[in-house]
C-alpha cells in the first residue's frame, strides 16, 4: 500500500524529512478496524513528532492523527462496525498513522462520520473536537458554574484548529460568553465568523483587554498556544476560583504560584491520554465523536476546514507541516486521496 514516512527525525527543510514509500497492507487483529483512508488531516502533533521521533531501526515512521475512511475488515472482537461503514478519528500517537492508504484503529476510540459532511470536511474535526470536548466538559467542567465569576471563557489562541471548535461546542451547548483572541484582521473575522462574542488581540496585554469588556473576570481559560507568553496575564484576568486548561507543549517550566491566591485550579489535556493507557472510560471517545457528528448534521456546528491539498502524497504533507510551522494556519488543512 502507498504511505509517506520518514527514517530520520529533523527539520521539514531536507529532502528526506517526509517520503512517498510502500508499506504491507495491515490486518486487523483484537479490537481494531482496518480503514481504507480517504482524507486526512494534519495537525501541530504531526509536526512535533517528526522533528524529534525516530521510528525503529530500519523502519519508517508514518504520522497521521486524522482519518476519514471506510471499514474493509474487522478484528474478532469488534462489536461496533462492520465492514462498509463511514468513520473518522483521531487514532492513537502509540501506533502508526494514517498516512497511508490503509490504517488500522480501535473501535473505542472511532466514530461514526457524519452523513452530513464530505470526507475532506469531516477530517478537520477528530482530534481537535475530542481536544476540545474532553477541556471543556472533562477538565474545566463549564457546566459548573464558579461562584461570582463572570459566565465566560476566554480562548487563547481562537482561530486555531482547536480554538475554531472550541468556540462552536460552547456555542452550541452552553450559555458562556465567548472571548478569543486574534491578532490578524482575517483571523478576528474567522473566529467571530464561528461565533465568538468578543475578540482580543494575544500580542498586547491580556488581562487590560479583558477588563475594558466591562463584562467581569472570566471564570474559564482555555490556552491553546503560547501559554508561558500569557501566564501573567492570565493570573491577573481570571477569577478567583476560576479554572485553567492548557494544552501547548511548553518551553520550559512554568511557575504556577501566581495562581495560588485566587485557589485556581489547573488542567492538563492530552488527546492521546486515553488511548496511551487503556483507561476504563476510552470508549469515551468514540462517544464524543459520535455525538460531534451528531451536532454536524444538525447544523448545529460546522468544519473547521480552511484548505485542501490533493493527493495525499509527501509533497502536499511537507508543504501542509511548512504552513502549521509558520504558526499562521487557520482552522484545518486536509489532504484527500491517494
Amino acid at each position: 500500500m502507498k504511505a509517506v514516512g520518514y527514517q530520520t527525525p529533523g527539520t521539514i527543510d531536507r529532502e528526506d524529512a517526509l517520503e512517498d514509500i510502500t508499506l504491507p497492507r495491515p490486518t486487523p487483529t483484537g479490537r481494531d478496524l482496518l480503514v481504507a483512508v480517504r482524507a486526512v488531516s494534519v495537525n501541530p502533533v504531526d509536526t512535533k513528532v517528526r522533528r524529534s521521533a525516530a521510528p525503529e531501526p530500519g523502519q519508517k515512521k508514518v504520522l497521521g492523527w486524522d482519518a476519514v475512511g471506510e471499514v474493509v475488515a474487522v478484528g474478532p472482537d469488534v462489536t461496533g462496525f462492520r465492514p462498509g461503514e463511514q468513520v473518522y478519528y483521531a487514532g492513537s500517537i502509540t501506533r502508526s498513522g494514517a498516512n497511508a492508504e490503509f490504517h488500522l484503529v480501535d473501535e473505542r476510540i472511532t466514530g461514526h462520520k457524519p452523513a452530513s459532511l464530505s470526507d475532506t470536511q469531516a477530517a478537520a474535526l477528530p482530534l481537535t473536537a475530542i481536544t476540545a470536548w474532553e477541556v471543556l466538559f472533562d477538565r474545566l467542567d463549564v457546566r459548573r458554574p464558579v461562584p461570582g465569576a463572570a459566565n465566560a471563557v476566554l480562548i487563547i489562541g481562537g482561530a486555531g484548529g482547536v480554538g475554531s471548535i472550541t468556540i462552536q461546542l460552547l456555542q452550541a451547548l452552553t450559555d458562556l460568553t465567548v472571548i478569543a483572541t486574534a491578532s490578524r484582521p482575517e483571523t478576528e473575522a474567522w473566529v467571530r465568523e464561528l461565533g465568538a462574542h468578543h475578540v482580543i488581540d494575544h500580542r498586547k496585554p491580556l488581562a487590560e483587554q479583558v477588563a475594558a469588556l466591562g463584562i467581569g473576570a472570566p471564570a474559564f481559560v482555555f490556552s491553546t498556544t503560547e501559554t508561558e507568553t500569557h501566564l501573567t496575564e492570565i493570573a491577573a484576568l481570571i477569577a478567583v476560583q476560576g479554572r485553567l486548561a492548557l494544552i501547548d507543549d511548553l518551553k520550559a517550566p512554568i511557575d504556577i504560584s501566581p495562581f495560588k491566591r485566587k485557589s485556581v485550579s489547573i488542567h492538563w489535556e492530552m488527546m492521546f491520554t486515553r488511548s496511551i493507557f487503556g483507561t476504563a472510560d476510552m470508549p469515551e471517545q468514540g462517544r464524543i465523536l459520535d455525538a460531534v457528528a451528531k451536532l454536524a448534521d444538525d447544523g448545529k456546528i460546522r468544519s473547521t476546514l480552511t484548505e485542501v491539498l490533493k493527493p495525499i502524497n509527501a509533497a502536499n504533507l511537507i508543504t501542509a507541516h511548512r504552513l502549521i510551522e509558520s504558526g499562521t494556519a487557520r482552522g484545518k488543512i486536509v489532504l484527500e486521496g491517494f
